[in-house]
């Protein structure tokens, strides 16, 4: 731990020693306010382009979520530009800046000649560097059309999702994902599930927020991804018809517009998808166990699903004043899906002699509903920073499955198991937050907050098996059958101090969590109840060098909470030999994080890299262990379950770089480099015997993706990934290499575009592990949850028209874009 310290320190050493040298006494800062003119509300993205009337270099930035912007340029003469979609541009003359300029507030108009014509709007992916996160623009990335919100991450930098779906911020999975900003039910008893329901096509943009302030819930020791949902504020009726096909069979649609007037703005994203999904395991199993009948079993699974999902989100704001608006918004999500999964199962004795061969089916029909409501009340006052904000919302999610399974002998050819499996999952969630922003002059803000969260989950699990063959009735297992109740209600309070110093931005503050939890098991008829109190302190720092360069020093303190699964004390099995059960007494873990960025731009390509460091006590782990039962069929039934044992540090390393060699080809790459280590002994009380679960690994990941513009307005994009191998105290994993390719053609000019996009073409997204428990077994198992697909997508723009011409200005200055 002392060795890692040291190393940390003398890398931010380095770094800050690094940054204070390319700073210049030269340098001058251009800033001020951009906002819409009608209503006074700020303008987010507004372009603002500088150009050098010496040397013609072109540089410049965007607009923030209040519409500030601060540009850091050398002295010279200027010809400055503020440009937004669909409004009049404002332009300033040459002039000489040798000090510090000030524009005040730049308010733009509509451009009502364009009312009737084709609304220009840009679809490059672009990334904004904030200080206390990364903001990725949802833009022209061909390999996510047709797809969902796990597509979407899987090419966020920093962000990897597994072949399971799991989402995992710089290798770490304990990532808070939100929905606008808010703890969300799309997001899902399952996340890996229901992050697939949410169309690519309704999402905007993706916040990465490593160093979170002490506005956001605490939760996550990653960090937060904050997916933001379309919400169009054109003028004028416009939006976009996607029509998607794809083999294995898949058919989609999905419908984007808004209507804008003077008071209203109505905006939906509807989607629906029907498609199959193949996908494969195999396991190869020897137990070392004396007793145990089988010495090794040996199983190849084959998974066929067929989903379909309805997602539509309608939403309306009404401008109260030219400051204040109401938002609402309704969100439904719907999924229905039939799969039958078979599993071949051959088991041998200590010889290598067959025991058993059977074959085992499961036909599984599941249901889900998610339904949405939220709404917002936003005050901007006088338009000059001070704002009121106040956000309701509630959301309700039902998932029912049932799920019927035979297993036959094959050597028999004699039914020798029949199960009935119902699971039941309800959640119900309430959420009320207000915010207040308060500026002091124009280098200092302070805000506080309130949020309070209350889930109720309720999780029904049944099952019941035949005794008696071949014609016997199904008999309930009482041992494994329960109805678990888990409330949570987190209260929270924030404050924070936001200072500007000549170059220096400081964000300061302190958030108070209480957490209080109720556990009802109906089965036992037994309750628990739990309450504990946080602090968390944020910190974060920026310094901002000439020609926009910046480096940012964030520390914070994070919690992760046991939620239902992880506290059920009763039993629940993936299989008749592998079973899972939760721990009531259960601690959160609590991690402190350091994170240090530097963000350094020269004429062809831009570099953002982060240096990161986290250490978590009462660290959870899971622990398998023998039961010393074994199933009908011979196999040791194997307990998983969870407890608070390690210490875990984390200290790690990334880039994300932007190239571009040519006008017409981009490259962006993506590196993480991490070390993680875990401290903790486990004693089983039932054997006496202590498990060690120390241990080191360091493991990587990188991303490149390309887009290449061919002759014929046409789109080239391939994106390479790859996971190097990875390790924790029981299991190894091997690396695991993926590749898209989509190419795009327009049509129609610019009206409509048609894209063919394979996803993993070489069929390479699996998972190949290695599990070994001291004494008891060593495991080999291979799983691909999804197998190669391809898909075509046709997008017809209606009062919208494809175009780059608005980030223009970053192709000559290498700025900050993410093409994918």
């Amino acid at each position: 731990m002392i060795k890692k310290i040291i190393l940390f320190s003398f890398l931010l050493s380095s770094a800050i020693l690094f940054a204070q040298k390319g700073s210049t006494s030269n340098e001058i800062s251009i800033s001020g306010k951009v906002i819409d003119n009608n209503s006074n509300q700020p303008l987010e993205y507004a372009t603002i382009v500088i150009k050098n009337t010496k040397t013609n270099k072109v540089s410049g930035g965007i607009t923030d979520l209040d519409g500030n912007f601060n540009i850091k340029t050398p002295k010279g003469t200027y010809v400055i530009s503020i440009e937004y979609i669909s409004f009049k541009s404002k332009n300033y003359p040459a002039q000489e800046i040798i000090k510090n300029l000030n524009l005040g507030t730049i308010k733009l108009s509509e451009d009502l000649s364009s009312l009737d014509e084709v609304v220009i709007i840009a679809e490059k992916t672009t990334v904004d560097i904030r200080l206390d996160k990364k903001v990725f623009n949802i833009g022209k990335d061909l390999s996510i059309r047709g797809g969902n919100a796990s597509d979407v991450l899987g090419n966020v930098p920093s962000v990897q999702v597994d072949v399971e779906g799991a989402v995992s911020l710089r290798g770490n999975e304990n990532v808070t994902i939100l929905i606008d900003g808010r703890p969300s039910a799309l997001v899902g008893l399952n996340g890996a599930d229901a992050l697939r329901q949410i169309p690519a096509e309704a999402i905007e943009k993706v916040e990465v927020i490593t160093s979170p302030s002490a506005r956001y819930d605490a939760e996550g020791t990653a960090g937060i991804l904050n997916i933001i949902l379309r919400k169009n504020k054109l003028t004028g009726f416009n939006g976009s018809l996607q029509l998607d096909l794809g083999y294995p069979a898949r058919v989609g649609t999905a419908f984007n517009a808004n209507w804008r007037t003077e008071k209203w703005n109505l905006f939906t994203n509807t989607g629906f998808r029907y498609n199959e999904t193949p996908g494969n395991a195999l396991s190869d199993t020897d137990y070392f166990l004396d007793s145990a009948p089988n010495a090794r079993v040996a199983e190849q699974r084959n998974f066929d699903r067929l989903g379909r999902s309805v997602f539509t989100s309608f939403g309306a704001e009404y401008y109260l004043s030219q400051n204040s608006s109401i938002i609402g918004n309704i969100i439904y999500n719907s999924g229905n899906d039939d799969d039958v999964n078979s599993n071949e199962i051959n088991r041998y004795d200590a010889n290598g002699g067959i025991n058993e061969a059977t074959f085992r089916t499961e036909n599984e029909a599941e249901d889900e509903t998610r339904i949405q409501y939220t709404l917002d009340y936003v005050n901007n006052f006088d338009g000059n920073g001070k704002k009121l904000s106040i956000n309701t919302q509630y959301s309700t999610e039902t998932e029912d499955i049932l799920n019927n399974i035979t297993e036959i002998d094959t050597q028999t050819n004699l039914l020798n198991d029949l199960e009935q499996v119902i699971e039941d999952q309800d959640e119900d969630r309430f959420l009320l937050q207000a915010d207040y922003v308060h500026p002091v002059g124009e280098t200092i803000q302070y805000e506080a907050g309130y949020r309070g969260n209350y889930r109720d989950i309720y999780n029904k699990f049944y099952l019941a098996e035949r005794q008696v063959f071949p014609d016997g009735p199904l008999v309930a297992d009482t041992g494994l059958n329960n109805s678990f109740g888990y409330k949570e209600f987190v209260n929270a309070a924030y404050f924070q101090y936001g200072q500007k110093f000549n170059k220096i931005s400081l964000l300061a503050g302190l958030r108070y969590e209480n957490t209080s939890v109720e556990i009802e098991q109906e089965t036992d008829n037994s309750s628990s109840k739990k309450s504990y109190d946080n602090l968390f302190p944020t910190f974060n720092i920026g310094l901002e060098f000439e020609d926009g360069d910046n480096m940012t020093l964030g520390y914070n303190r994070r919690i992760r909470r046991p939620r239902g699964r992880s506290l059920n004390p009763f039993p629940s099995r993936s299989s008749e030999s592998n079973i899972y059960s939760g721990n009531v007494d259960l601690n959160p873990v609590i991690t402190d994080a350091i994170d240090l960025g530097y963000l350094k731009r020269w004429e062809k390509f831009t570099l953002s890299t982060s240096i990161y460091y986290n250490i978590s006590n009462d660290n959870w782990e899971t622990i398998q262990e023998n039961t010393g039962d074994f199933t009908d069929n011979g196999d040791p039934v194997i307990r998983r379950f969870p407890i608070n044992l390690s210490l875990e540090e984390r200290i790690g390393f990334e880039f994300t770089l932007n190239y571009r060699p040519f006008k017409i080809w981009n490259i962006n790459s993506d590196f993480n480099l991490y070390n993680v280590s875990t401290e903790g002994d486990y004693l089983n009380p039932n054997t006496n015997v202590t498990q060690n679960f120390d241990f080191e690994n360091t493991a990587f990941f990188i991303r490149l993706n390309q887009k290449i513009t061919l002759p014929g307005k046409t789109d080239l994009q391939i994106n390479s990934n790859y996971k190097g191998a990875t390790q924790d105290a029981q299991s190894t994993s091997n690396g695991i290499f993926t590749m898209d390719i989509a190419a795009s053609k327009d049509l129609w000019n610019e009206k409509a575009s048609v894209s063919l996009n394979i996803s993993d073409a070489f069929n390479g997204r699996r998972r190949q592990s290695t599990t070994t428990v001291p004494d008891v077994f060593e495991q080999y198992s291979e799983f691909q949850w999804r197998e190669r697909q391809i898909r075509i997508s046709f997008v017809y723009r209606f009062n919208q028209k494809k175009k780059n011409e608005r980030n223009n200005y970053k192709e000559e200055m290498g700025g900050e874009e993410f093409e994918g």
